[in-house]
């Protein structure tokens, strides 16, 4: 219940703290006294949009906060919200910062705000649905529904965006598969095609090479005598005459390294020579592979072999993910499947639960709806099927009424009047109360069209639904501010300077009596007035 309400700086509210009691609380006040005022700076607590051009004072923040308190006091919500002259929001519970949407949240739960035209929901089908689904006690069955019902819509977004990467994979399969084929077939090596370069010169040069070879090692092998002996008996004649000359033997030394060189030279030429080959089998091969390797880099455009090989097994992974992608769609398919079937089978219980509450919520609601001056008054909650799925089930619920008899039962948005949508949605509010744990609802003059037996009738069903929780009864009948519960009056007041602000204040004993003889009579009280006053808090069990 709302206990606490505090309010700064909203409208001509310049600070105002006051408390509230459990059970039927009415509030009443001249017009213009600032009523709407005071519901106003509560909504805000529910996300309404600030508009800063309402701020008593523009310097300052407007601050709006309530304390919620369950019955038995072991569990408390304090609801703030901040909003500063520039039009920044900030929102709190209990005293820890949240977004507006989560205060949105927690404030939805804990108090309704039935405004003059929110009969208007009569026609919101979700609001319908919502109505019978409360009455069935559905809430578990429908929230089962509802994530079955996202699990296949994320099941079906998936299996759309992957099959269009599927399609589109398998719109350039064939070339790919080609390209893939050739550069396999190819057997690619890194590095290949340096030593195909080598092998290449080689063999088409090697009888030049072969012949050079020989020459070289006929020019160290004269026939008189090699150039290594030469160098040989070159070395011993100055090492012979080094002892003479110290400067020799150095130089003999030389020519012995040399001789060393020039014979390892005459072993690696006739090795060489030896392992040419002239083959033009070979050089054909060779050619013929550097030929493919070169056609393949111009046709794919890759500077290298490794660039070739690299773009091989890019196309072999694009294969493998192209069939990993087909092979997880058919498994996407599978849980759509499952997923559909699960989703059917819930919606179909939803149905059948929704199907078979109708009755009881037609029979209930035409009850509470003739008590309240419509004797012949007929309602039905028709359920029927939906052409699709949705996210609230396979239904769609209609409200048929008829203030005269069943024999003119339509659409009731068609054929109900102001003062009867009123009243079929107080009726309906005093029901669901009976079904949700809602523990606040105010009523914002909800007996506007009215008046009468018609009015005493709905301050009695509304003090009913204040038995089980606590309502808020802003009214301007004296009917309803009479029923017992406490009396709260919403006043202007103008100060020294003339500015005028606006207050709310408990009525006890005489000040109550004086309200209701107000709002009897009008500004100029009469003794019958206040005696008719008197009368009407008595009947409703309230002790002056």
């Amino acid at each position: 219940m709302l206990s606490r309400l505090s309010i700064s700086n909203y409208a001509l509210i310049g600070s105002l703290d006051i408390t509230f009691p459990d059970g039927l609380v009415i509030i009443t006040g001249e017009t213009g006294a600032g009523k709407s005022i005071l519901l106003g700076a509560i909504s805000l607590l529910l996300g309404k949009r600030a508009d800063t051009s309402v701020f008593s004072d523009s310097t300052r923040n407007c601050v709006v906060e309530a304390e919620f308190s369950s019955g038995n006091g072991k569990e408390e919500y304090i609801l703030r919200r901040v909003i500063t002259p520039a039009g920044r929001s900030r929102s709190f519970l209990n005293d820890e910062p949240v977004s507006l949407a989560e205060l949105t949240a927690i404030s939805n739960r804990i108090i309704d705000i039935h405004e003059q035209h929110q009969h208007l929901l009569l026609t919101d089908p979700e609001f319908r649905l919502s109505v019978i689904d409360h009455f069935a006690g559905t809430g578990e069955l429908l929230g089962q529904y509802k994530k079955a019902y996202s699990e296949y819509a994320e099941i079906e977004s998936a299996i759309v965006s992957l099959g269009k990467s599927v399609a589109e994979a398998e719109r350039d399969a064939g070339y790919r598969e080609f390209q893939l084929s050739r550069l396999q077939e190819a057997r690619l090596v890194s590095g290949e095609m340096e030593d195909l370069e080598q092998e290449q010169k080689a063999l088409a040069h090697a009888e030049e090479i072969r012949g050079g070879l020989e020459s070289a090692w006929q020019s160290l092998n004269m026939e008189e005598m090699s150039v290594a002996r030469q160098l040989k008996d070159a070395a011993a004649r100055l090492s012979r005459y080094s002892s003479f000359d110290s400067r020799l033997q150095p130089l003999a030394d030389r020519l012995e390294s040399c001789k060393i060189e020039v014979s390892d030279i005459e072993r690696e030429i006739e090795e060489i020579s030896s392992g040419i080959t002239v083959s033009p089998e070979r050089l054909q091969a060779v050619e013929e592979r550097m030929s493919l390797i070169y056609s393949l880099q111009r046709k794919y455009d890759c500077p290298d072999v490794d660039a070739l090989i690299a773009l091989r097994d890019s196309l072999a992974e694009t294969e493998a993910g192209t069939e990993q992608m087909q092979q997880r769609l058919e498994v996407l398919r599978k849980e759509l499947e499952d997923a559909g079937r699960k989703r059917s089978e819930l919606a179909a219980r939803l149905s059948e639960a929704r199907q078979a509450a109708s009755a009881s919520l037609s029979g209930e609601l035409q009850e509470a709806i003739r008590s309240l001056e419509m004797p012949h008054a007929v309602f039905m909650a028709a359920v029927s099927p939906k052409e699709n799925l949705t996210a609230t089930g396979g239904d769609s619920l209609d409200f048929l009424f008829s203030a005269n008899g069943s024999s003119s039962l339509r659409d009731i948005s068609k054929v109900a009047s102001g003062g009867e949508l009123s009243r079929v949605m107080l009726a309906l509010k005093g029901l669901l109360a009976r079904y949700t744990s809602l523990p606040t609802m105010i009523f914002d003059e909800i007996d506007t069209g009215v008046s009468g037996r018609t009015a005493d009738k709905m301050g009695d069903m509304i003090g009913r639904m204040g038995e089980r929780m606590q309502i808020f009864a802003i009214s301007h009948l004296p009917q309803i501010a009479s029923k017992r519960g406490a009396h709260y009056l919403v006043y202007k007041e103008f100060g020294p300077d003339g500015k005028a602000s606006t207050g709310i204040r408990r009525l006890e004993g005489e000040e109550r009596v004086m309200e209701v003889a107000r709002m009897l009579s009008g500004s100029e009280l009469t003794p019958a007035a206040v005696e008719n006053a008197r009368e009407l808090l008595a009947k409703a069990g309230n002790q002056y």
